[in-house]
């Protein structure tokens, strides 16, 4: 009863979004989805108009658009869609990653109270200086500059007040639209939108937890001690929060100002080697990486340092994971279709209907393009483009993590290609490749792994004399018994149990009205009778409000 309320209170931003979609000409994925009935039959109007000038677009376009007049949430799922090119063709991929961010600023008026609360005193009186006026303004936070009393430049990243209540209450509808796309668009189910939403879900709450990005740049920053190529800004834990970031200002050239870069007379080649260096160390040696290094997150330092800001989304990858990425990128250079093809299906999930033979053979089809082809002239992010356009032929989809692993690659590569023509991601990644395939042989992780056999064997064994004396007593006493679950009688079972509950309580409430109105009919004067009165009208109170769940549990299963 409380989902079905907490639907209804929905409502309105449902019919928001609906006709949202409707306007950028996705009206038949509302009627498929049942969203428009739904809507309809709780007397929401929809508009179906279609703005001529709207349809021209491409549909990339047009979802764009859509997803950056839904709100701050939907341009964040859009560009979580946009490391997906497992799921999406590279058109869909290039027009969803120009979603921005950028909104208008609150004044600070409207964000003081809540600085100051996060604070701990007034912003005046913690920094000597405080611009009012924002850096830069984004759907969830805009960033302010600042100076301590010693005079250091730092940067507060304040969270917009109100904004996890919004995020929250949009998360909930995308949950129940994906629950709603699974069952009724069957075409769409192969995409596992409820397993996108909640990968989103999980990554836009620790987007929201700016206490958490700050551990996440503290973390990196560990990880590179000592090396001299990168720089990642001091974190001042002393006003740090979850709705607050306070990390020093860092001053250097912006990400996408390569003329000021060649004013500053900086090394281009240099540079992209660095970056390089960088990224491959995050993902094949340390297993956490950046997820989002874009240039809007990177700035060059005067002394060729590389800085890097905003740990919001990061990604992780496994010490088995990695050693799979460097054998996939070593089979693909060395043309090894079988192991690319082992590696692909122990990564996708649910893959148990794939034909492998025709996947094996599509692998050795496009590894050949690249037989003979020097290690200079392959781009490393195309090849793995290419790997996840041959997944989506086959009805197969990465995990997240791998996802944006290949993405980080891919914005990497262009990054590296737009610092210098002749950037070769493949003779960089080399080394990192070949160390990492080393380590699967070194002594401790040999030695860790046999440990680990050791130890899970002689539990297994010891564990089997008892487990067997148990199976075989259930066995002697008629305990043992099999379990077989058919999905489609579970679900009729449901409908049946729900059927009954609802019939169960219409009687309850009829029965609630009888009694109600002949309590109500036998009151006379007294206190005595006025209580009675008290009590008819609760019982019709009562019956009221089984009524209209009665109603609206009716209406969310003829949803399904």
């Amino acid at each position: 009863m409380w989902e079905t309320l907490g639907t209804v209170r929905d409502l309105g931003r449902l019919q928001e979004i609906a006709s949202v979609l409707i306007r950028y000409g996705f009206g038949d994925l509302v009627r498929r989805i049942g969203l428009s009935g739904a809507l309809e039959r709780a007397g929401r109007l929809l508009h179906w108009q279609h703005a001529e000038e709207l349809l021209r677009m491409t549909p990339p376009a047009r979802l764009r658009h859509a997803l950056q007049d839904l709100g701050p949430t939907f341009v964040k799922l859009g560009q979580v869609l946009a490391t997906r090119i497992d799921l999406l063709p590279a058109e869909w991929i290039r027009e969803l990653g120009e979603l921005q961010n950028a909104v208008p600023a609150l004044p600070f008026e409207a964000i003081r109270d809540q600085l100051a609360a996060d604070l701990g005193a007034d912003p005046e009186v913690v920094f000597a200086r405080l611009e009012r006026r924002p850096l830069a303004a984004a759907s969830l936070a805009q960033a302010h500059r600042a100076w301590l009393a010693d005079g250091s430049p730092v940067v507060l990243k304040v969270r917009r007040p109100g904004i996890r209540e919004v995020v929250e209450a949009d998360l909930r509808l995308l949950a129940r639209l994906a629950e709603i796309v699974e069952a009724q668009a069957p075409d769409l189910r192969r995409y596992r939108p409820t397993g996108i939403v909640q990968q989103f879900a999980a990554s836009l709450r620790a987007e929201l937890d700016f206490a958490g990005e700050c551990r996440n740049a503290q973390r990196i920053a560990a990880n590179f001690a000592g090396h001299p190529g990168i720089a990642i800004p001091e974190v001042y834990w002393q006003w740090t929060s979850e709705r607050l970031n306070v990390q020093a200002f860092m001053d250097g050239i912006a990400g996408r100002d390569f003329a000021a870069l060649d004013e500053a007379g900086l090394d281009r080649h240099e540079l992209a080697r660095t970056g390089a260096g960088i990224v491959l160390k995050m993902v094949l040696e340390d297993g956490f990486f950046h997820a989002d290094p874009h240039p809007g997150n990177i700035f060059y330092l005067p002394d060729g340092r590389i800085g890097v800001i905003d740990f919001g989304m990061v990604g992780r990858i496994s010490e088995q994971r990695r050693l799979q990425v460097a054998q996939l990128l070593h089979g693909l250079v060395d043309q090894d279709a079988e192991a690319v093809t082992d590696i692909l299906l122990e990564w996708t999930e649910g893959g148990a209907d794939v034909d492998e033979g025709r996947l094996q053979a599509d692998v050795g089809a496009f590894t050949d393009q690249y037989r003979g082809v020097p290690l200079k002239q392959l781009r490393m992010g195309a090849m793995l483009a290419d790997v996840a356009a041959l997944l989506r032929r086959h009805g197969l989809t990465l995990p997240p993590d791998l996802a944006l692993m290949i993405k980080a690659f891919l914005t990497l590569e262009g990054l590296g290609r737009q610092l210098d023509p002749d950037f070769d991601m493949a003779t960089e990644a080399r080394p990192f490749v070949q160390r990492a395939m080393l380590q699967r042989y070194s002594p401790l992780l040999l030695a860790r792994r046999t440990r680990r056999t050791v130890s899970g064997t002689i539990d297994l064994l010891g564990d089997l004399p008892r487990d067997l004396r148990r199976l075989l007593q259930a066995a002697r006493h008629g305990r043992l018994r099999g379990q077989i679950e058919v999905t489609s009688l579970k679900a009729f079972g449901d409908q049946l149990n729900s059927a009954a509950n609802r019939l169960t309580i219409g009687v309850v409430t009829a029965a609630l009205i009888i009694g109600s109105s002949i309590v109500m009919n036998s009151v006379g004067g007294g206190i005595a009778n006025r209580w009675l009165m008290a009590m008819g009208v609760l019982g019709f109170v009562g019956a009221a409000l089984t009524g209209i769940w009665i109603v609206l549990s009716i209406w969310r299963s003829r949803k399904h």
